[in-house]
């Protein structure tokens, strides 16, 4: 409505705004892991790692962190969030551990994790539609970045205060298998026909798939979280607009764009900045690396952020105690690798 008030045909060019390719992918991928975490997959193997810790909060640190870095590289990182932080809240609540620093460093392996593969979050696929870059080569030119950064947090969680567990168990979960194999299936679908040029195809199947195998996800999936992406590509596809036509440009060499991005994404979070600076540039990858570091600084860096803090009810000073020092560590790594590829 403020934008409308500055230019009165918005109205009429948002279905052009929107990038149709890229909110179709991401409602079918957001479907698909919603019945992948209806499955119970996720709780069960949460549960098996939180009896490996053995009590002992650092090791179960070093078990669940890359665990939520290998899920979220395929799921949703929001989705990994809302799969994984009701259990880390819980565990931490009849353990003993770290409730803040449990839940903080799980944000930021949601972020990390999701960063490696063009369906790890949203920004990703929109970068990876928007330049038409193969699942291969997006993977392989963020692994590097996603390792260093990896490394890091591994380095935070050794660094905390090891506790004794409590040694009550979760609950067994039952693994309803035609949800989870189907959700495997449709996940992969989803990529091949993004691949091969059809992502509005995605939707339809996925839809028709998860109404066969897994109806309840439907009905638990939140539609509003569609609208809400559609909405950051109008306003942000004619903030855009305005700041090219007022003549403003972003910096285009790699090292300034992955700067700029990561730090705007402190302002305004990684997806709308993506859409902000996503432009006709010549090259992806500092875009990519920006706009992901910026998802583990600021709280508002990243959708999945909020999420952790809502569930766990966390305190602000108390997550970016250990998320502004770790933005800031992976910020200069990030550099050094951009540096290093030039």
């Amino acid at each position: 409505m403020v934008l409308t008030f500055f230019d009165a045909s918005l109205p009429s060019k948002t279905p052009h705004l929107i990038d149709w390719n890229s909110l179709t992918l991401i409602t079918s991928l957001i479907i698909a892991s919603k019945a992948l975490e209806m499955s119970g997959i996720f709780v069960r193997l949460s549960s098996k790692l939180i009896s490996l810790s053995g009590g002992s909060q650092r090791r179960l640190m070093l078990f669940l962190l890359p665990t939520i870095v290998f899920t979220s590289s395929i799921i949703m990182n929001d989705t990994a969030m809302l799969v994984f932080i009701p259990l880390v809240s819980l565990t931490s609540e009849l353990s003993g551990a770290d409730k803040a620093k449990t839940v903080t460093l799980s944000a930021i392996a949601a972020n990390v994790g999701s960063a490696l593969t063009p369906i790890g979050n949203p920004q990703n696929v929109i970068i990876w539609q928007k330049y038409g870059i193969p699942f291969r080569t997006f993977t392989c030119s963020m692994l590097p970045f996603v390792l260093a950064w990896l490394a890091v947090l591994l380095l935070f969680a050794l660094a905390v205060r090891d506790r004794k567990l409590g040694t009550k168990d979760l609950p067994p979960v039952h693994l309803k298998t035609s949800a989870f194999l189907s959700a495997v299936l449709l996940i992969g679908l989803d990529v091949a026909l993004a691949e091969t040029g059809r992502p509005l195809l995605t939707l339809p199947l996925t839809v028709l798939g998860v109404f066969l195998f897994s109806r309840a996800a439907l009905f638990a999936f939140d539609w509003v979280l569609v609208l809400t992406f559609a909405l950051i590509f109008v306003d942000f596809g004619e903030v855009s607009s305005m700041v090219a036509s007022a003549g403003l440009v972003f910096p285009n060499n790699d090292l300034s764009l992955m700067l700029t991005s990561s730090l705007l994404s402190q302002v305004v979070s990684n997806v709308p900045a993506t859409v902000l600076m996503i432009g006709e540039r010549s090259t992806w990858l500092p875009l990519a690396v920006g706009v992901n570091a910026g998802g583990t600084g600021l709280v508002i860096g990243s959708l999945a952020n909020l999420i952790a803090i809502r569930i766990a009810k966390i305190k602000l000073r108390d997550f970016h105690r250990i998320s502004i020092p770790y933005f800031l560590i992976i910020l200069i790594l990030s550099a050094l690798l951009l540096m290093m590829r030039a």
